[in-house]
């Protein structure tokens, strides 16, 4: 009878380890936490940025493929630049190339070794340093080409961390393609929306087109859209 009674008190001590919440990780515990604003930028245009994203990456798969590179542009909300970002990651797992990546950005481990890229860790602590240093407590818009691509990409990086895109960007995420559609572009590479709105397009060639070409591509698309929106 004892046997059996201890043998359920271990059952039941068992049982409650499993059925206990899992501590909540970090990355959920920064979204819980990031800062909510009431501001409207039509009405108060002078405290919103937008911060203009591109990433290099692996491959098409955010979780399994990674980041290798990524540019930031912070401007104001008619596209005027306020400052820069550009940084290189190495790869936890460099042999998930994909070849159609290799082919876009040129990416080889050893080339990237050789030129300092950053550790996740050391990305991320860089990324929240400029942000801090930027945008000076004023709300920011991600801005990016392709919005799915780009902040889920963003996200993994952060999640690794336990830290979360929230921290930085408000809710909405704008996507300069869409923008474009809603005037009647139907382009839906940046490459050729360059060409019909007339504006620099980036380096092609891999080893020269980066996160940074890339997001300095989408300000000039945004600068050229925005004079043509209705005002």
């Amino acid at each position: 009878m004892k046997s059996r009674f201890l043998f359920g008190l271990s059952w039941l001590a068992t049982f409650a380890v499993a059925a206990s919440p899992d501590p909540t990780p970090g990355f959920v515990q920064a979204v819980d936490q990031a800062p909510t604003t009431t501001s409207v930028p039509a009405l108060e245009p002078a405290q919103w940025l937008l911060a203009h994203l591109d990433v290099e990456t692996t491959g098409l798969v955010p979780g399994y493929h990674e980041m290798i590179d990524a540019g930031w542009v912070i401007t104001d909300l008619e596209g005027r630049v306020v400052d820069t970002l550009f940084i290189r990651l190495q790869p936890e797992h460099p042999e998930r190339l994909s070849p159609g990546a290799a082919r876009v950005n040129g990416f080889d481990a050893a080339t990237w070794r050789a030129q300092e890229a950053l550790t996740p860790a050391a990305a991320v602590a860089q990324i929240f340093a400029f942000h801090e240093r930027v945008t000076r407590g004023k709300h920011v818009l991600l801005v990016t080409f392709n919005s799915q691509f780009d902040t889920a990409f963003l996200d993994h990086l952060l999640r690794a961390e336990q830290r979360s895109w929230r921290e930085l960007y408000h809710y909405f995420v704008l996507d300069i393609p869409s923008m474009a559609w809603s005037l009647g572009y139907r382009e839906l590479t940046g490459r050729a929306l360059a060409q019909r709105l007339g504006v620099a397009d980036e380096p092609r060639v891999a080893v020269e087109h980066t996160g940074i070409t890339g997001a300095m591509l989408n300000v000039r698309i945004y600068q050229a859209l925005r004079q043509l929106a209705p005002k």
